[in-house]
């Protein structure tokens, strides 16, 4: 294996999107010769040519307009929205036109081989049209699957799985690791089964839950946990819609406790879906409140950026206080 981060894992998993498949297509904002604004597109043009790898117009809904024509017409439309963002101009074509095209056309035609790539999340200084996390708007979208990866492993794997894949993915891609998460890497083809949960560690008195960046803060605060005697199963969901249900209702059947932390503000978010559908699954082994630990409910502030996020301090203590209800 190889050691890559996650910018290279990610650029890794295009070039053998594009080697393997002719008919692959990445664009976006200045993902051409300049690689990406994080560089994520570098060299797939100089390899691949301007037909296969371009640049597009700053019009996001133009994006992704173009992305579902494209994929309609038999293409792999791999797309990259600059940051999440900016993928509001493209929400209508999203949710109204990439989610519903097999339906409405009782599966004569379908944007199944449609990806939409984008960096979403904080932790980079970037103020509040940088680090917003708009996972949830999407999940309430019959039609469209949700991957967020959390290393440089599962990204590749989860990218070539979405790519391949016979649905239209938005693939959120954590910024704050783009550099920061490195580790080993398979050089060839290989995929990570999509709407399928990791248990990244076993446990005994609860289960965290997470996607993302937030996983290496929800095991920080589980290795402080430890530290007082607290054994925690820490699952990355990894796919948001559809989500894997089983995977933690048999977790927290086991441990009695759940605890789900994500980026995004508390209200609407995706946690508040879980923890529904958990308690309706496992009330009767539930040994205390399902807690959120979450985003606060107001625009992403630059200079409060560490006291808006969800950090291993706050996991830490919303653990004790549910082992301890």
């Amino acid at each position: 294996m190889a050691q890559m981060n996650l910018l290279q894992a990610v650029n890794s998993a295009m070039d053998i999107a594009m080697a393997s498949d002719d008919s692959a297509v990445v664009f976006g904002e200045d993902v051409g010769h300049f690689g990406g604004v994080f560089r994520a597109t570098s060299k797939l043009q100089e390899k691949y040519g301007k037909d296969r790898c371009f640049n597009t117009p700053l019009t996001e809904q133009g994006i992704i307009g173009f992305a579902n024509g494209l994929a309609a017409q038999g293409s792999t439309a791999i797309a990259e929205i600059q940051f999440a963002d900016y993928i509001f101009p493209a929400f209508d074509q999203l949710v109204n036109e990439s989610a519903k095209f097999r339906y409405r056309s009782g599966n004569e035609f379908n944007v199944g081989s449609l990806t939409v790539r984008t960096p979403y999340g904080g932790g980079i200084a970037g103020g509040h049209y940088h680090s917003q996390s708009p996972e949830a708007y999407f999940t309430h979208t019959p039609g469209l699957k949700i991957v967020v990866p959390r290393n440089p492993y599962e990204a590749k794997g989860l990218l070539l799985a979405s790519i391949r894949d016979d649905n239209p993915v938005v693939f959120f891609e954590p910024k704050r690791l783009y550099r920061a998460s490195v580790g080993e890497v398979p050089e060839g083809d290989y995929s990570i089964s999509l709407s399928k949960a990791e248990v990244v560690q076993n446990g005994t008195d609860i289960t965290l839950l997470g996607w993302g960046a937030q996983m290496e803060l929800i095991e920080k605060a589980a290795k402080m946990a430890a530290d007082l005697g607290i054994s925690c199963e820490i699952i990355d969901l990894r796919t948001l819609l559809p989500w894997d249900v089983d995977t933690v209702a048999k977790s927290v059947c086991r441990t009695g406790r759940l605890l789900i932390s994500h980026e995004a503000p508390l209200t609407g978010g995706f946690a508040g879906e879980i923890a529904a559908t958990i308690q309706q699954e496992c009330f009767l082994h539930l040994e205390s409140p399902i807690a959120r630990v979450c985003g606060m409910d107001t625009p992403y502030p630059l200079a409060l950026e560490q006291a808006h996020m969800a950090d291993h301090l706050k996991i830490f203590e919303a653990i004790k206080a549910s082992v301890e209800f």
